[in-house]
């Protein structure tokens, strides 16, 4: 039982303290941010603005909507270049100012000429609801991280989520049934997890990989003896959830459509997002998990036990994870096919790091990893002229890119990986 006065002593083991840095360390965290902006600069000066020709038009009120917003006319070259030369100019912009350039930048560029408006809406929408299972993967990589263990394994987790969540639904029709199967899925690769990082103390980097390895072979040898052919109809076919307006938010002129009008993951995100910023910020089981996370030796002295929190926690983020993963197959697709997250676990471990390990900024790095995916499925359909194997490879370029140059000095908790023996 922790004491108060042993409590107050809990957030001294919180702060930060100093750590050697080498002088290519010191360089790269001074120069890579703005190396990384005068890049996206000349990109939108040289190749948007260079090829951009007439004028693009924004729209902002999707179809069937209560209340229409007037459309946005902008002259194509013209705002590529001006883009351009912020992003080089202003050496206090933030990453998320140089980002939205860029992105307004390529918008211009793809619908300069263009006879059809770009709607922003139904990209901003498909843009949160391709994001939903990055963003519940990136806050449990949070969590777990946060608890002093590190999750490789998130892209497991939603793969077997997805995979189990399309049976349990296609063999009782029950959606919800569905998706519990998944949440518990996902926890079963956590408890696999925690058994062997946290009791036998194995590497935990090699054994997220081994997991996920493990995953993706056990759902495609599954997929084949059970899901093609005979039962294919009776086991990989499910229902999948319909979208639901939250009444008059649902109609709010932008906001409405991309916030308020979607399916339940995408509410159940926000409640988990809610739940992970509040609990690991205002509870004293978020206090204790950062005191576990950043010095578990301190926090074991004052009476926390360190290894049952890591146990817990694991176990929860796992939960969150399969319901990231029941998404691919009922809340999206529909059916469930070998490998169907292609990366988007590591994806999320890329939008937690960029997001420093907090929640807000996971979820805001995961929305930036979903618009890439949802922009290269609309940039295909207007025509423009890049290859679509180009394209589809764009979420992993600006994963790269986000963490090498914009990530810059980022200090995970001190014990994150750091296995806990107890004296």
């Amino acid at each position: 039982m922790t004491t108060p006065a042993s409590a107050e002593r809990l957030p001294v083991l919180l702060s930060p303290g100093p750590r050697g840095d080498t002088a290519a360390a010191r360089f790269g965290g001074r120069f890579a941010a703005p190396i990384t902006y005068a890049l996206f600069g000349l990109v939108n000066i040289l190749v948007f603005g260079a090829h951009a020709h007439g004028d693009a038009t924004l729209s902002f009120t999707p179809e069937f909507a209560k209340v229409s917003v007037p459309n946005l006319t902008l002259a194509a070259a013209a705002t590529c270049y001006v883009c351009g030369v912020i992003s080089i100019v202003w050496r206090r912009v933030l990453v998320g100012a140089v980002l939205f350039l860029f992105i307004l930048a390529l918008l211009v560029w793809a619908d300069g000429g263009q006879a059809i408006a770009f709607n922003i809406v139904n990209l901003l929408s498909g843009t949160l609801s391709d994001s939903i299972p990055i963003m519940l993967g990136a806050l449990t990589g949070v969590i777990c991280s946060t608890s002093g263990v590190i999750n490789i394994a998130i892209e497991g987790q939603l793969l077997l989520g997805a995979f189990c969540a399309a049976i349990a639904t296609s063999a009782t029709g029950s959606l919800w049934l569905g998706l519990i199967c998944g949440a518990l899925a996902g926890s079963l690769v956590g408890i696999l997890l925690a058994l062997f990082a946290i009791a036998y103390r194995v590497d935990q980097v090699v054994l997220g990989v081994v997991l996920n390895t493990l995953v993706l072979g056990l759902t495609g040898y599954l997929y084949n003896a059970l899901l093609t052919g005979t039962y294919s109809n009776t086991l990989n076919n499910p229902n999948t959830f319909n979208p639901f307006k939250i009444p008059l938010l649902g109609d709010i002129p932008i906001i409405g459509p991309v916030f308020f009008d979607g399916t339940v993951f995408l509410y159940i995100t926000y409640i988990v997002l809610a739940g992970t910023q509040f609990g690991l910020t205002r509870t004293r089981w978020g206090l204790r998990t950062r005191a576990v996370g950043e010095h578990p030796v301190a926090a074991d002295t004052v009476g926390i036990r360190v290894l049952a929190y890591r146990y817990r926690n694991v176990i929860l983020a796992g939960l969150i994870a399969g319901i990231g993963g029941a998404y691919f197959t009922i809340g999206s697709v529909g059916s469930f096919g070998p490998d169907m997250t292609s990366g988007e676990g590591y994806i999320a471990l890329a939008a937690m790091i960029f997001g420093r390990y907090t929640p807000f900024g996971a979820i805001g790095a995961a929305l930036l990893f979903g618009f890439t995916t949802q922009l290269q499925s609309v940039l295909s359909s207007i025509n423009v002229p890049i290859q679509s194997n180009l394209l589809l490879l764009a979420p992993y370029v600006v994963t790269i890119i986000v963490v090498a140059g914009l990530v810059g000095k980022v200090r995970g908790p001190r014990a994150e990986g750091v296995p806990f023996i107890k004296s």
